[in-house]
């Protein structure tokens, strides 16, 4: 009987791996992951390159415990040799700036009575959820606060305040600055989600910073004059071509004159100006600078790195109290970032504080 030629090329198969000797150790050499043989003894019998570098060398031999540690991961590898089947575990590596989190998947191989460790890194994935439930946590707090305030307000006009007209009028002028306060939180909110949404689109319409700012400034100009803050510009003569967004770039410049205007203090001045850079090292090429200066109290050097972190305040009662949110900036960083820009914030306490935005300038290849 004639065989097909499928069945030839599986008994072909079969035999050629019958005489090829594959081990565990070049099985787990392959694997792209840090992984680790763990025997029925309790003792590390292979181990990857990948886990060498994770977990230290010379640990072939010796017993689990004292290369792995945690206690979480102890249990899941006693579990998992007890025979219980495959598990699961958390492993953190302490090293670098944060640290470093893996999930480790654990699976016995046959009846051999040996486990298989396999380190998955998921540092990333691990500080997102964290970044996610830090901001439920400063949201649902931002938003408490106001609410609370309202109630306790509402109680009062319902029960000893009732017939108060004095006292009406005034708790209901607060009540207005505290739903106006939760108005500004939810619509910060909104923009922070459209920006996010849109920051990997870079934009592709050709405007003239000068002419962004020149709005903005007129935007401003009331606010200013209601602190007697002096607005100063020097926008040059030179065009500033980039491409971008006109309106978030408005909303950019927006942030940082107004949080000039309320943080630099009362009769004193705001210097707004641009600057052609012919070359910027962080743009790798020519790029329009724009500079917003107060002159107050400035912010201390240990503040700087986190000011765009959402919620983050250095005075969070003088923040509430001129209207904050505590998300402009992580919106201003969010717009630079879609347009591939940069901010770089400088400041001397008692010197004032400067706000650079760093665009890259638009080229005939643009």
């Amino acid at each position: 009987m004639l065989k097909t030629p499928r069945a030839s090329a599986a008994i072909l198969n079969r035999s050629d791996m019958a005489t090829t000797a594959v081990t565990l150790a070049d099985v787990v050499a392959a694997l792209p992951l840090p992984s680790v043989a763990i025997n029925a003894e309790e003792r590390i019998t292979v181990l990857n390159t990948p886990a060498e570098d994770l977990l230290g060398k010379g640990l072939i031999g010796r017993h689990f415990v004292t290369a792995l540690r945690q206690p979480a991961l102890v249990n899941a590898v006693e579990r998992c040799l007890s025979g219980e089947g495959p598990c699961q575990a958390r492993f953190n590596s302490i090293g670098g700036e944060h640290g470093t989190t893996y999930d480790v998947s654990l699976r016995p191989l046959g009846d051999h009575g040996i486990v298989l460790l396999s380190f998955n890194d998921v540092t990333e994935m691990a500080q997102a959820g964290q970044m996610r439930r830090d901001f439920v946590a400063n949201v649902s707090h931002e938003l408490r606060t106001p609410l609370t305030a309202l109630i306790g307000f509402i109680e009062t006009l319902q029960g000893p305040a009732r017939d108060d007209t004095a006292a009406r009028e005034r708790f209901l002028g607060i009540m207005a600055q505290e739903a106006e306060r939760m108005n500004r939180l939810v619509g910060e909110l909104l923009s922070l989600s459209r920006v996010e949404a849109e920051e990997r689109v870079r934009p592709e319409a050709p405007l003239d910073v000068r002419d962004v700012l020149g709005g903005t400034l007129r935007n401003l100009g009331p606010l200013a004059a209601d602190s007697n803050v002096t607005l100063v510009p020097h926008l040059g003569e030179e065009p500033a071509h980039v491409l971008g967004d006109a309106d978030q770039l408005m909303q950019v410049f927006t942030n940082l004159i107004e949080n000039a205007i309320k943080y630099g203090g009362r009769d004193s001045s705001v210097d707004i100006s641009t600057e052609i850079a012919s070359y910027d090292p962080a743009m790798r090429g020519p790029a329009v600078h724009v500079s917003v200066r107060d002159h107050g109290p400035g912010i201390d050097a240990i503040h700087l790195p986190r000011l765009t972190e959402r919620f983050y305040r250095v005075d969070s009662h003088r923040s509430r109290a001129l209207g904050g949110t505590g998300l402009g900036l992580a919106i201003v960083k969010h717009i630079m970032n879609r347009h591939r820009g940069r901010l770089k914030i400088t400041s001397t306490p008692g010197q004032g504080a400067e706000f650079r935005v760093i665009l890259p300038m638009k080229t005939e290849s643009d």
